[in-house]
């Protein structure tokens, strides 16, 4: 057995911190929820994240989402079940996660600068990194988190980000 390391007893305020920073951006309500966690999941899946894919694919479902449109993520480009508005998102989560692949950033961030505000554009690039560095860390250290945990921390938080706002 792999002993696992437990990141919020090991740096508890970083962890925080970073967690209260992604309950920010949610609690702000930064974008369409249902777009927000199909780019989570999108970049789940470039980053092989088990953990995330599951955790915001429950997210996705339980907003809503169709379970075809989560099965076809991967194959956004050719599936037509998606607007031109979430190609875009999709488009940007896959240039700015898969950065040293040589992907056409230029080409993605011209079509996202065609469906999103400067503002949307911020949130969004900002919630791929949060989730990208949220891959790395629950793939780098092999964690996995029940979703109705995760779920109950991160209303706890919005509560406290709440208050201070």
């Amino acid at each position: 057995m792999t002993e696992k390391t437990d990141l919020f007893a090991a740096a508890p305020q970083l962890m925080q911190d970073w967690q209260r920073t992604m309950v920010a951006l949610h609690h702000a309500a930064s974008l369409e929820p249902k777009l927000t966690a199909l780019v989570q999941i999108r970049a789940s899946q470039i980053n092989g994240c088990a953990n995330c894919i599951n955790l915001h694919a429950i997210e996705a479902r339980e907003l809503g989402e169709t379970q075809q449109r989560i099965d076809l993520l991967a194959a956004w480009r050719e599936a037509p079940c998606y607007s031109a508005r979430e190609r875009a998102a999709l488009g940007w989560t896959e240039a700015l996660t898969r950065l040293s692949d040589g992907s056409s950033l230029e080409s993605a961030r011209k079509i996202l600068q065609a469906h999103f505000s400067v503002e949307e554009q911020a949130k969004l690039t900002v919630s791929i990194n949060i989730i990208n560095g949220w891959n790395r860390l629950a793939v780098g250290f092999g964690l996995w988190a029940d979703p109705a945990a995760v779920k109950a921390a991160a209303k706890l938080l919005a509560g406290r980000v709440a208050e201070v706002a």
